[in-house]
Formats: structure tokens, sequence, C-alpha cells
């Protein structure tokens, strides 16, 4: 029978059983029943097999809306590969008219959903207290507000060319400026929800709506990227690559705009406020995954402590930091005003910024290895618990690095089989393998620092694992303390009382082994001889500085792709080893990972941050 209202309360275990731990005064054994079936016993298994026949639809229901969500992906993809392709009967009015679809869908739903709530306000919901942090759903309205611009100036260029355009590329724009609106204020209410009432409907409409994001982000993505093409095509006959085929590929209206220089304006600033919106459409993706892998999640009472954001003692990392984002916005500045004109300008413009990423690229992969090396020193236990959204994150981390990785590696074997380099071309070369060294780095400090026990807790752990290594319940007291801040504090007021091996002003007991003993050293050295500067404020001083100088350079290293500053396409040694279009798919399928994965990787320290 599943746990809920109405179950059967298990009596508890023995307080011997040694996979228990140590939970506080010993318990006397529950009272028996007074009538008893007479093949039933004190511990029934009938909740674990009803527990088990209850998961089994639950576990249907996830895959056959994560079915569902998928052919709805696949089927949005294929009509945008039509469509970029121009193939015969796919228009851009039949593409728009699905993705309105898709929208119009997820908000009947999202009404749906809050009226049901607000019917039911008075019962008690469950939370996900790592779901949807302040900080992430600030991020979400910060770029919705720019989305929903990007929007407005869609309308206008609409209202410029409404005499040779259809009626659905005007419906398209209000509808998402709509969408946009209405989803961000269902994020911020409800992005935390565990459900647990109409869970197979809601799974279905979860879904539904992170794949319409997914789509929406990868109609973004192409037309950003049709864009980028555009320029680089124009951009490499100035460095000689006259071979290369330079047909523009852009679907302006054939028809005048007035006024054209209202015109002129709007569309160029839509391609400036494209990549916001790409940050925007995937941040709503990930908080609604979140939302639909907690659909029927069961959750123990622990909270974990709320984050506080205090800038004191953080000086250094962020001086450096904003350095490196003022320094950045001035190399992108000059490589796009250089690249293009002429041939030595734009290899001029190529070498400056191989250089300066080189440069910083270095920095970054030493202020990792620092990190990583002061929680090699300082053990520490690590936080097991299941956790959606630390999870997704990781995934997500070391996923979108892979496209970094994928055009770096392409950049390296390109040098290596070329037959002639160009002189800049050689810049490259440690360019790339800093890319792939730098992330590799990046992606263990913030996945260490993430999985690590708050800080208040882990010196009465550490206290606890000495002390009590003797008796062989190490593991399970330190389980129990990570349940409860207070047995730890308890334990922890009780050390006068206990004998003092931790310091090494007593013998080890007798009854410790040759491997108890050594444990207890290694507790012992990890309490008294850390270096000074590792030790309590300073270690966390030294690691919110590394966090806070990687949060802002990963800012830096998303403003040059998302604005035009690419060298992948600049380059033009990949397309002559690799050929024009099979290296430009490479880089429009790689490069929206690549820049996602800074904004997310920022997003992530802001939060080690946060939490050290």
């Amino acid at each position: 029978m599943p746990e809920g209202q109405g179950a059967p309360a298990s009596p508890p275990a023995a307080p011997s059983a040694p996979d228990r731990g140590w939970s506080g005064p010993a318990v006397g054994p529950a009272p028996r029943r007074s009538a008893l079936a007479p093949s039933e016993s004190p511990v029934s298994p009938a909740p674990r097999r009803g527990a088990v026949c209850a998961g089994v639809p639950q576990k249907l229901a996830e895959a056959l809306s994560s079915q569902y969500g998928l052919n709805v992906f696949v089927a949005g993809l294929l009509l945008l590969l039509a469509w970029a392709v121009h193939a015969s009967g796919v228009g851009k009015g039949g593409l728009l008219c699905f993705l309105t679809a898709l929208m119009l869908l997820q908000l009947l739903w999202m009404l749906w959903y809050v009226g049901r709530g607000a019917a039911r306000r008075r019962l008690p919901r469950l939370k996900d207290t790592h779901a949807g942090a302040r900080w992430l759903r600030g991020s979400i309205t910060l770029f919705a507000v720019i989305t929903i611009i990007l929007g407005c100036l869609k309308i206008g260029y609409f209202v410029g060319f409404s005499e040779c355009l259809s009626a659905t590329e005007g419906v398209f724009p209000v509808t998402h400026a709509v969408h946009t609106l209405l989803q961000v204020c269902f994020l911020w209410g409800h992005a935390k929800d565990i459900i647990q009432s109409f869970k197979t409907l809601e799974r279905f409409g979860v879904i539904h709506s992170v794949f319409t994001n997914l789509l929406l982000w990868a109609n973004s993505v192409l037309n950003e990227s049709k864009h980028q093409l555009n320029e680089h095509k124009e951009r490499l006959i100035t460095l000689g690559f006259g071979n290369i085929t330079a047909v523009l590929d852009d679907h302006t209206p054939p028809c005048n705009c007035t006024p054209p220089t209202l015109c002129s304006a709007i569309s160029h600033g839509i391609y400036y406020l494209y990549p916001f919106n790409i940050e925007y459409q995937i941040l709503a993706s990930t908080m609604l995954y979140v939302l639909w892998k907690n659909v029927g999640r069961r959750v123990d009472s622990h909270q974990h402590r709320k984050m506080q954001f205090k800038f004191h003692g953080v000086v250094v990392g962020s001086v450096l930091g904003l350095a490196v984002l003022a320094a950045t916005i001035g190399v992108v500045v000059v490589y796009l005003i250089q690249i293009g004109r002429s041939k030595p300008k734009s290899e001029l413009a190529l070498t400056m910024f191989y250089l300066y990423a080189i440069t910083l690229l270095t920095f970054m992969g030493a202020a990792g290895l620092v990190g990583i090396r002061i929680y090699r020193i300082d053990e520490k236990s690590l936080d097991e618990s299941k956790n959606p959204a630390r999870k997704l994150d990781a995934d997500l981390l070391v996923g979108t690095a892979s496209g970094s990785w994928l055009i770096s590696w392409g950049s390296i074997l390109a040098i290596l089989c070329a037959e002639a380099c160009p002189p800049y071309t050689w810049y490259n070369l440690p360019y790339s393998i800093l890319v792939i060294v730098e992330k590799y780095i990046q992606n263990l400090f913030i996945i260490e620092s993430t999985h690590r026990e708050p800080e208040r807790l882990s010196e009465d752990i550490r206290a606890l694992r000495v002390v009590t290594v003797c008796n062989g319940n190490a593991t399970s007291l330190t389980s129990s303390c990570l349940k409860s801040g207070a047995v730890a504090r308890d334990v922890a007021l009780q050390g006068s009382e206990m004998p003092p091996a931790a310091n090494g002003n007593m013998p080890l007991r007798e009854g410790c082994g040759k491997e108890g003993k050594e444990r207890i050293r290694k507790g012992a050295r990890g309490l008294v001889c850390c270096p000074h500067f590792l030790q309590g404020n300073a270690k966390r001083r030294v690691l919110r500085n590394i966090a806070a100088f990687l949060f802002l350079c990963n800012i830096s290293l998303w403003i040059p792709p998302a604005f035009g500053c690419r060298p992948e396409y600049d380059n033009g040694l990949e397309e002559i080893v690799f050929g024009f279009e099979p290296w430009i798919i490479v880089v429009n399928l790689a490069m929206p990972f690549s820049i996602f994965y800074r904004m997310h990787a920022a997003a992530s320290l802001f939060e080690v941050y946060c939490k050290i």
C-alpha cells in the first residue's frame, strides 16, 4: 500500500540495527497491535508491493509523455529544416502557424493549471526548495523583458512590410509576447511545485511546454544563424577565399518598407536581441523540465539552507572579473570594426582575438585548478541526496561543453592537416587546446562545488567521523548528521566528554585496528594540519573570489559569439580542409550549445558563490 493518508504506520526498527546509525536516545519497542490476522506479521511487505504497483503507472506515464514531447520536437525540427532549405510547399507561414498553435495549447494548459491550483489553494502543497531559485527567476525575467522588446520590433517590422507579408508573421510575435509574459508569471509562482494530483495529465502538459520552448529556441537559433552566415560569406571574400560560393541566403520581403531608415534600424536591432531571446527559451525549457521531473516525486522533510548573496571579501575576484569584462567588450568592438574591411585588417583582428582569448583561458584554468586543489586538501562530506535540478545542471554543463569541444577538435585537425597555414591560424592551435582544457577544469570545479555540504556542518561532521571511527559507525553517524544539523551540534557540545583522539593528546583506543587508526590520523590532519589560508573564513574568501572571477569571465566569453565575434567562421582554414558546407553545418550545430554553456556556467558559478 503506498504511503499517504490512511496508510498504516510501520513499527520503528530496533535501535540496535547496525544500518540505522545513531539517532538519539534509545526508543522502546513499539506497542503490539490488539488484533493481527493469522498470516500478518508486525512488519508487512504490503506497503512495499503497493509502492511498486503504484510506481508502474507513473513510469508508464513518464515514458508516454516523453515520447509525445519528442515526436512534437522532431516534427517541428523537420518543419524548420524544410523551411531553411526552401523545400517546395513549405513556407514561413506554415512554420509560424505550427509554432503559434503549440504556444496557444501551452497557454491553455497553464491557465487550467493555475485555475485548478487556485481552487485548491487551501490544501498543503509540496515544494522542491532546490528548484526555481530566486536569482534564476530574476535572470529569466530579464531575458523575458528583452524577448518582449524583440517581439515589439518584429511587430514594427511586420507593419513596415505589411504589403507583402502574410498575417501569420504579425500574429506570431503578438502570441509570442503574450506567451512569454504569462510563462514568466507561471514560473515565478509554480517552478517549485511537486505535482501530486492529475499526474498523468500534468506530465503531458509540462513536457509539451518543455518542447514548445525548445522549438522556439531552435527557431531563434536558425534565424540568427542565417543572419550570421550571410555576414560570414561577405567577409570571406575580403580574406581572399574567392573559391568559396558566396550566395546569400536571406528571406528579405520582396517589397519596400516605409520609412526605409526605420525599417533598417528595426531589422538590425532584431538580430542584436536574438541572443537574449535564445537564452530565455533555453532557461524556460530547463526550469519546466525540472517541474516535469518533480511530478509525483516523493521528498523528505529535510530542507536545504537558503543561499545568501554577500559581496564582502571578494574585491580581488570582482575587480579582475570586471577588468576582463571591460577588455572583452573592447576586443569585440575592435574585432567587429576591423573584420571584413581588408585582408590585413581581418588577419590582425583574428590575431588580436586569439592572443586575448589564450591569456584569459589560461587564467581561468589556473583559477579552477586552485579551487579544485583547495577541495582536495579540505576533505568534506558530499551531498548525495536526490536533486533533479542539480543533476540537470551537471548534465547540461557536460553536454553543452561538447559543442565547443567539437569545434575545437575540428580546428586542431584542420591546422595539422592543412597543406599551407597562414601565420594567424597558428594562434588557433593553443586557443583550441585551451578551450578544451579550461572547460574540463571548470566543469570539475562547478560539479564538486555544488555537491559540497554547507560550510556550517563540515567541521562537526569531520569531528564525528574521527571520534566514532573506532566504533564502526562513522558512515551512519555522518549520514544522520546530514539529515539533522541539531544532532551534529549536540555531539559537538559533548566534545569535552569524548576521548580527544582527534587532536593527538590521547593514545588511540586499543579496539581500533590499523585501518581505524589511519582514518583517525587523516581526520586529525584535516582538522589541525591545513594551511592557514585554507581555514575558516580565509578559505571561503579564496573560493568566493575564484567563483566571482570565473562568473564574470564566463559572461565575458558569452559576449563575443553571441554578438557576431566568431573566429570559427572568419578563420577560413577549416572551410578549405573540410569543405565550406560541412564545416558551416558543424559550426551552426555546435555554436548554440557553446554559447549556452557560458551563460549556464555563469549561472552555476553564481549558485556556487552563494553556497560557499
